[in-house]
């Protein structure tokens, strides 16, 4: 079948925006090259490795291309035709880096967008040539550089005599000084109002400790000698990441309750949490969404129809995730006039909203501590949201009785307890239905997996359950496929948050709420009521105790 939306693009000279070509090495592409390859690959469209001579085993995942050559120089000449060659009417820019750089690839696909595509652009950290012209410098190769894509177009036609011409051990500076002698641009720094900041890093420098704009700014930093370092920058730029988004959330929260203000009915109108959805509103009864009871312990809403379950698998860590969520949230809020720990889960309740994500409502007895160590039990219910995100609606036939849906299910390691429980579920809601569907299990062997891969299959059990499947169920072979695969898999964002409103009613000893209201939990006597949202992994900073002196 052609790929239709493929052909349109073409068609229409739409181009992708930014590729990526990472110069590697035989010794370093199971190492490094890895590295840059978990902490890149997943921002920007295409990535893509260029080696000397082929390694004896390519890590999964990784496009490489070998060129059979390694002596510098050549090795960037003949990657240099292969981007032109393969990719120079499929991308507006080419960012060329080493495999010992770390580079923010968010920072780096916004600089790539605020440039004109119609310009010929060579920008990165310049530096001087040796004994060369003060005014003609060129783009330093451990911090990386970016063409466009008619600089790329120029160039080619002039690679072979640079080549020829041009002696240089080092592929950054001659790739630089073939752009200025036949081109007659310079590496820059900054354009139309936009840097490229570099930072390079010191030997033995710990990267949770580095501060300043230098650093928080940096499009990429190098040298980064080893694979943990690279990870440990990551964590560190996305911590910073992670900050700034929480303080643009806070600005965009203040300018909707601001500007919700100015508007009838003023702060009636204003949903909580700020900027996601107002609950959904059933039109009739048959719509009205139910709430799950719950302890710490069972379940009252089980998928086998029964009436009481033991909360385990992946319910049991998301009650345990919403409660160390609230715990925390108080703690902050509060801290350090009061500090709260958990005594009890009274009652729990959640629902999924469509329109906006999960609900839960808890009820807890907590331990309330002062600064002079003196404590007393609270009755506390908090309400938590966690939203949904990235909501996409998908265009779907409108003949789907034939259609066959795919189910795609990755598994690591650590994921293996909750797979029988997955199995079987799937088992009773579809198979044993002849619903046409086909799931795909995809095995990532991790590190430690992949190290004991000769002596024992970490994926065994898995493998034993789905034959077992297939045989009770008389099914063909494949109708559960199993893929390993060892590339690394996208990480999922979530959030959380914290409000205060005030509300309450007494809660008797020993009194419980009805779980099957259809209302909702009433609130508890002459308490606090909390509402958690967000988005993980900690609150939103915008969200603000309310006081309502009308009670």
């Amino acid at each position: 079948m052609k790929d239709w939306t493929r052909y349109i693009q073409t068609e229409l000279g739409f181009r992708e925006r930014l590729f990526v070509a990472v110069l590697t090495s035989k010794a370093t592409l199971n190492t490094l090259a890895v590295a840059v390859n978990k902490t890149v690959a997943h921002h920007v469209p295409r990535v893509l490795y260029f080696t000397g001579l082929r390694s004896a085993k390519v890590p999964h995942g990784m496009a490489v291309v070998s060129h059979g050559d390694e002596r510098p120089v050549w090795l960037m000449y003949e990657t240099v035709h292969y981007l032109h060659q393969n990719f120079g009417g499929n991308f507006d820019w080419f960012f060329v880096m080493q495999d010992d750089t770390y580079a923010q690839a968010e920072r780096l696909q916004a600089l790539a967008g605020r440039l004109s595509i119609n310009q010929d652009v060579y920008l990165g950290r310049a530096e001087q040539f040796i004994g060369g012209d003060e005014r003609a410098p060129y783009c330093h190769g451990g911090f990386g550089y970016l063409l466009s894509r008619s600089l790329l177009l120029k160039m080619v036609p002039h690679l072979d005599s640079c080549r020829n011409e041009i002696l240089s051990v080092r592929p950054d500076e001659w790739l630089g000084r073939c752009i200025v002698d036949f081109l007659g641009l310079s590496c820059l720094s900054q354009l139309q109002g936009q840097h490229f900041l570099s930072y390079e890093l010191a030997k033995n420098v710990e990267p949770e400790n580095e501060e300043g704009e230098a650093f928080w700014g940096a499009v990429t930093v190098h040298p980064v000698a080893e694979p943990a370092l690279m990870y440990r920058l990551h964590k560190t730029f996305s911590r910073i990441r992670l900050g700034q988004t929480y303080q643009e959330i806070a600005q965009l929260q203040d300018q909707i309750h601001n500007l919700t203000m100015l508007i009838p009915l003023g702060e009636a109108k204003l949903t909580w949490p700020v900027g996601i959805n107002a609950p959904f509103v059933p039109k009739s009864r048959f719509e009205v969404i139910t709430w799950d009871y719950f302890t710490e312990q069972h379940l009252f809403s089980c998928p086998s129809g029964a009436p009481k379950c033991e909360l385990a698998g992946a319910s049991k860590a998301d009650v345990g995730d919403i409660l160390q969520t609230a715990l925390e949230q108080l703690n902050q809020q509060y801290q350090p006039q009061l500090r709260f720990r958990k005594h009890q889960l009274l009652n729990g309740y959640r629902r999924f909203d469509p329109t906006r994500g999960m609900e839960y409502t808890l009820d807890l007895l907590l331990e309330a501590i002062t600064q002079k160590g003196h404590s007393h039990l609270l009755a506390k219910r908090v309400n938590l949201l966690r939203p949904l995100s990235k909501v996409e609606i998908i265009p779907m036939p409108c003949v789907t009785e034939a259609t066959r849906v795919q189910l795609v299910l990755p598994l690591t390691g650590q994921e293996l307890d909750f797979v029988g429980s997955f199995l079987d579920a799937f088992a009773v809601n579809v198979l044993d239905t002849h619903d046409d569907a086909l799931l795909t299990l995809v095995l990532v062997y991790g590190p430690s997996e992949a190290q004991r891969a000769a002596q024992e299959e970490a994926f065994a059990r898995v493998k034993a359950m789905v034959a077992q499947l297939e045989k009770r169920l008389r099914r063909p072979p494949g109708a559960l496929d199993q893929r390993p695969d060892g590339g690394p898999l996208p990480g999922q964002a979530h959030g959380r948050g914290l409000q205060e409103a005030p509300h309450g009613h007494p809660l008797l000893p020993g009194q419980r709420l009805d779980r099957g209201q259809r209302g909702g939990p009433q609130p508890l006597p002459h308490e606090c009521h909390w509402q958690l949202a967000g988005l993980l992994p900690r609150a939103l900073p915008g969200v603000q105790p309310r006081t309502d002196r009308s009670q």
